[in-house]
């Protein structure tokens, strides 16, 4: 989770002036969170306050974070945003109220499911549940089978990694489940790279960055290298490259640490003793 938020702000910069290689500053004054770090952290809400996993409370912890952090660095999407401020612009809009669990979902495939998804892939036990959840928490808005399988690949690739799974046992799950082509380099993708706000044309790449990476720091950089919705990109790559490796460096946490809101803080400190979440020994000491 705090290496997805890592990749997100990483990658913050970029989003609208990417940069075609790894030799760049990993933050600078302009560097911030984005919605995807907000809405990891919804989710998070989510799964600590309610072990039902129920719709209406997954919508409220959306709303609610979205009203404390209206403005975010690049902004909602156009699809979520309305969702979010403006459902009645969605359709249907007379017969609903838009109390809490009334909003419907808008069957996007966009990018927006699979970078929030990085709690589910420490909460359960099982790669079963946590699939089943990450999908869930996916189908509020994005209810395409593309934007719940970005959601579910993403989470089950996390589960494994934590767990001991080798990069190629990763690779080959993800693949014959899943049916993303993982069989690229990042070099092969970066010249013919571009803009993209799907999950099939997110997942896929920031997963080979992954792949590609031999630590934490080289998986976020090469994610951010490909172009494209880079801070989405490396908000996936980060999530499962914290789970693999189980480290990032010092400085680059104490960097991040120090940007969060305390809210922020506070979930990810609540992640820690009610899944298998650990922040980098770095940030246990410095709280």
């Amino acid at each position: 989770m705090f290496g997805a938020i890592i990749g997100d702000t990483v990658g913050s910069v970029y989003e609208f002036n990417n940069i075609k290689t790894m030799n760049f500053p990993l933050f600078s004054a302009e560097s911030n969170y984005t919605d995807d770090s907000i809405m990891t952290m919804a989710v998070a809400d989510w799964l600590l306050k309610d072990p039902t996993h129920g719709m209406d409370t997954l919508e409220a912890s959306f709303i609610n974070f979205a009203r404390k952090y209206p403005c975010p660095m690049g902004g909602y999407g156009g699809g979520f945003n309305r969702w979010l401020f403006f459902p009645e612009e969605l359709g249907d809009y007379e017969s609903r109220d838009f109390k809490p669990g009334t909003r419907h979902p808008y069957n996007s495939w966009g990018n927006g499911s699979a970078m929030r998804a990085s709690a589910n892939g420490w909460m359960f036990d099982t790669l079963e549940e946590t699939e089943r959840v990450a999908g869930l928490s996916a189908a509020i808005t994005h209810n395409h089978p593309e934007g719940i399988k970005g959601a579910q690949s993403t989470a089950a690739a996390i589960f494994m990694a934590r767990n001991g799974s080798s990069k190629e046992e990763i690779r080959s799950y993800i693949t014959e489940k899943y049916g993303y082509n993982l069989n690229r380099t990042c070099d092969e993708i970066r010249p013919v790279y571009g803009w993209e706000g799907s999950c099939q044309g997110t997942v896929p790449e920031a997963m080979v960055a992954f792949f590609d990476s031999t630590d934490f720091e080289s998986a976020i950089r090469l994610a951010v290298s490909l172009g494209g919705d880079s801070d989405t990109l490396a908000c996936i790559t980060g999530g499962i490259a914290e789970a693999f490796y189980k480290e990032i460096p010092d400085d680059i946490a104490l960097t991040e640490w120090n940007l969060l809101p305390e809210d922020f803080k506070e979930i990810l400190k609540k992640m820690e003793t009610k899944s298998s979440y650990r922040l980098p020994k770095t940030i246990t000491f410095a709280k």
